[in-house]
């Protein structure tokens, strides 16, 4: 869709979710730096407050370990491990204690069957296959021009680019139910005092917000992509 000087409208899709990417982004980082600077009373690295939300819930099959990077924390279902950074393993503060306990709240899920991640867990092949071939599918269509095999492949890529932000979306509950049940766990454990509270509920909503901003961006991609296609398979070549 074009106006005016040959002017592409539809990338103001794209300029909004970069915006709302860049912007979740920032203020996860600003809102970590700030916190990681804040000492926790409970003096628990998040190493030991993961080892504690575990054998809290009577989960022994989970190990925990280092990661390199800077928040890289994650968990794996595939072989169970909670994985934190190196700013979150050994350190006392109220970011790392927040953040091991929301990989705790998804190694929790996976232990009592928890049905999104399940579905996640199970969409995450498609997902990357869907993420890897979608633009160079919609590309090859493009370059071969007007006719049946471009528009297959175009609509193809299309189909594989929102299985990808599918999984953006089935996301989404995961990280707020596991931050949910982070926050229980540090207050039925006694890991964090009352006046800690908000400060790690601003961490853990600083993280999910990333996620939200992830999911609007991928949407408004395939906005864009639809409004650039659709119809395009009664075009002709003049």
């Amino acid at each position: 869709m074009y106006y005016g000087y040959g002017i592409d409208i539809t990338y103001v899709f794209v300029i909004i979710g970069m915006l709302i990417t860049l912007i979740a982004s920032w203020r996860m980082k600003a809102t970590f730096k700030k916190y990681e600077r804040v000492p926790s009373v409970s003096n628990l690295t998040g190493r030991e407050v993961a080892e504690r939300i575990l054998r809290a819930n009577g989960i022994y099959d989970v190990s925990i370990r280092p990661i390199a990077g800077r928040l890289t924390d994650h968990y794996d279902p595939r072989d169970k491990t909670v994985s934190l950074s190196e700013a979150i393993y050994g350190s006392t503060s109220v970011a790392a204690i927040a953040v091991a306990a929301h990989e705790c709240g998804h190694a929790i899920q996976d232990n009592v069957g928890y049905v999104p991640l399940n579905l996640r867990s199970a969409f995450v092949p498609v997902a990357n296959w869907g993420s890897k071939l979608a633009w160079p599918m919609i590309v090859i269509g493009l370059i071969l021009g007007y006719g049946n095999m471009s528009n297959l492949l175009i609509q193809i890529g299309i189909v594989m680019y929102m299985m990808a932000v599918a999984f953006q979306i089935i996301t989404l509950p995961v990280e707020f139910d596991a931050s949910r049940r982070a926050m229980v766990e540090l207050k039925s454990n006694n890991i964090l005092p009352s006046g800690e509270d908000s400060s790690a509920r601003k961490v853990l909503f600083a993280a999910a917000m990333t996620y939200v901003a992830a999911a609007a961006a991928g949407v408004l991609q395939m906005i864009r992509l639809f409004l650039l296609f659709n119809g395009r398979g009664g075009r002709r070549r003049g």
